[in-house]
C-alpha cells in the first residue's frame, strides 16, 4: 500500500524532524533529492534553463535550495517570487513550481508557463492539499514531485487532472501514522482467499435480497457478479411477481415478503439493489439488520429507506458494509459528503459502526476504527447504469469467502475498476463486467 498523509500530518512530521536535526540539514536533503529528479527529467544539465517559482513558505525554500544546487551543476535559473510573477513566464526548458504546495491559503491564478513542462513540488500550486479542490486557477503540472508520501489532494477533485505524473520522493522523513493508504495489486492478491480442497458450495454462500417489478436487472447483475467473484452458491430473493431472466447458476425466489427462515445458512448477505423505496423494502432491510448474523452489505434502496435513522445500524453486532454514492450518503447521514471525502466516510463509519465505501473517481473505504483505504482503478467507463450493482455482488462474494469487511470492500472496488479497464473504450455496459472479473483477478497473479 502507498501511504497518504494530510497537510496536518506533514506539519506534525516536520515538527518531529526538527527535534532531531536542523532545518538547514532537512532543507539541504530535500533540495538534493529534488535536484536529482529535475536533472533526470531534463535529461542532463548542459545548456539547460529553468524558471524557478519561489513561494513564501517551506515549499519555496525547497525550490530555492534546489535552484542553488542546479546552478552549481551549470543550469541557468530565473527566480520569481509571488510579487514579481509575470503573467507569462519566459522561455525555458522547465518550470519548477515551488509557490504554495500543500500550504495554499489564498486564491491563486497561475501564470502561463508556455511550452515548458511544469514540475510542481508536493502538489500543483492552486490545488488544496487536503481536498484536491482548485483554489483559483491552478497550474497543470506535467510531473509532481510529492515529498515523503502521497497527499489527499493529489487523488480527489481537480487534483488528479492537475498533477500529471506523480512521483513520491523519499526525503528520509517518517510520515507517521499510516491510517490512510492507496491499495495496490499486491495488497489485493494477499487478501483474496484460496479455495480449499474440501470446500463446499455452502461454505461461500451469498444471499441477495434485490430486485422489484421493473428493476429485476439489478438482482441479475448482483448475482452474476457474485458468482464470477467466487461465491459458491447464490440465492436471490426478489419482491417482483415474476422473473425468468436470472443467470442459470443462481437460485431465485420471487414475490418475497420476508426473509427466508434459513438465513443463517448464508455466509454473507446483500440487501437493497433495485428493491425500490417501498414500505416492503424498509421492512426487509430492517429484518436483515436484525436477523442476519453474517456480514451484511446494504446498497442502493436499502440505504435510502433508512433515511437518517441510523439506530438499527448502530445496534448490529455483526459486520455491516454500506456502499453509498453521494446522494445515498446525504439521505442516510443528513448531510452531503463535502470536500473532505475521507473525513466524510470516516464520520459515517463511526456513526454507524459499519465499514463505509463512499463511491467516487477515487473511492474511499473507511472502518469504524478510523482506518481508510483508497482505490482509483476505475474510469469514466464505469459511469453507466448498473455498475454499482456489480460492485455490490463482488463485495458480497468476498464477504461470503471470509474476507474482512474493510478488505472485501477495497478489493471489490479495486477489481471493479480493473474489470472496467478490460472492457471496450466506448459502449461498456454493466452486464459486460461480470465476465471480466475473473480476468481481472487472474491479472493480479504473477
Amino acid at each position: 500500500m502507498l501511504a497518504v498523509v494530510t497537510p496536518e500530518q506533514v506539519k506534525a512530521g516536520d515538527a518531529r524532524a526538527l527535534e532531531a536535526e536542523s532545518l538547514s540539514a532537512i532543507l539541504d536533503r530535500v533540495g538534493r533529492a529534488l535536484a536529482r529528479q529535475v536533472v533526470d527529467i531534463m535529461g542532463g544539465t548542459y545548456g539547460r534553463r529553468i524558471n524557478v517559482l519561489v513561494g513564501p513558505g517551506l515549499n519555496g525554500a525547497d525550490a530555492a535550495i534546489t535552484a542553488d544546487l542546479l546552478e552549481q551543476r551549470g543550469v541557468k535559473t530565473r527566480r520569481f517570487g509571488l510579487k514579481e510573477l509575470p503573467g507569462e513566464l519566459p522561455p525555458a526548458d522547465l518550470t519548477l513550481d515551488g509557490l504554495f504546495g500543500i500550504g495554499i491559503n489564498r486564491p491563486f491564478n497561475a501564470p502561463d508557463p508556455g511550452p515548458a513542462p511544469v514540475v510542481s513540488i508536493d502538489i500543483a500550486s492552486g490545488i488544496d492539499g487536503l481536498t484536491g479542490e482548485a483554489v483559483g486557477k491552478p497550474f497543470t503540472a506535467d510531473i509532481t514531485l510529492t515529498l515523503m508520501a502521497l497527499k489527499p489532494g493529489l487523488l480527489f477533485a481537480a487534483g488528479p487532472e492537475r498533477s500529471g505524473d506523480v512521483r513520491v520522493v523519499d526525503i528520509g522523513l517518517d510520515p507517521g501514522e499510516r491510517n490512510l493508504n492507496v491499495v495496490q495489486d499486491g495488497d489485493i492478491a494477499a487478501w483474496l482467499p484460496s479455495r480449499g480442497v474440501h470446500v463446499h458450495k455452502w461454505d461461500n454462500a451469498l444471499l441477495v435480497v434485490a430486485g422489484s417489478t421493473g428493476m429485476t436487472g439489478a438482482s441479475h447483475l448482483v448475482a452474476h457478479a457474485a458468482t464470477r467473484t467466487g461465491a459458491g452458491y447464490v440465492q436471490v430473493d426478489s419482491t417482483a411477481a415474476t422473473d425468468d431472466q436470472m443467470p442459470t447458476e443462481v437460485v431465485a425466489r420471487v414475490g418475497v415478503g420476508e426473509l427466508r427462515d434459513d438465513v443463517q445458512r448464508f455466509k454473507a448477505a446483500v440487501v437493497g439493489p433495485g428493491l425500490g423505496r417501498s414500505d416492503l423494502t424498509s421492512e426487509l432491510t430492517r429484518q436483515a439488520l436484525r436477523a442476519v448474523e453474517a456480514p451484511l452489505l446494504l446498497d442502493g434502496d436499502a440505504l435510502s429507506v433508512l433515511a437518517g435513522d441510523l439506530e438499527p445500524l448502530c445496534h448490529r453486532k455483526s459486520a455491516t458494509v454500506l456502499t453509498p454514492h453521494d446522494g445515498e450518503f446525504e439521505r442516510l447521514f443528513g448531510t452531503p459528503p463535502g470536500a473532505d471525502r475521507v473525513a466524510a466516510a470516516r464520520a459515517l463509519a463511526s456513526a454507524t459502526n459499519a465499514t463505509v465505501l463512499l463511491k467516487g473517481a477515487t473511492t474511499v473505504i473507511a472502518d469504524p476504527n478510523g482506518r481508510a483505504l483508497l482505490t482509483n482503478t476505475g474510469d469514466a467507463r464505469l459511469a453507466t447504469a448498473g455498475t454499482g450493482d456489480v460492485l455490490a455482488g463482488m463485495i458480497g462474494a468476498f464477504l461470503a469467502q471470509g474476507v474482512t469487511p474493510l478488505h472485501a470492500a477495497a478489493a471489490g472496488a479495486y477489481l471493479h475498476g480493473r474489470a472496467g479497464s478490460l472492457g471496450p473504450s466506448v459502449g461498456l455496459i454493466a452486464s459486460d463486467l461480470p465476465d471480466l472479473i475473473p480476468v481481472a483477478i487472474d491479472g493480479l497473479r504473477p
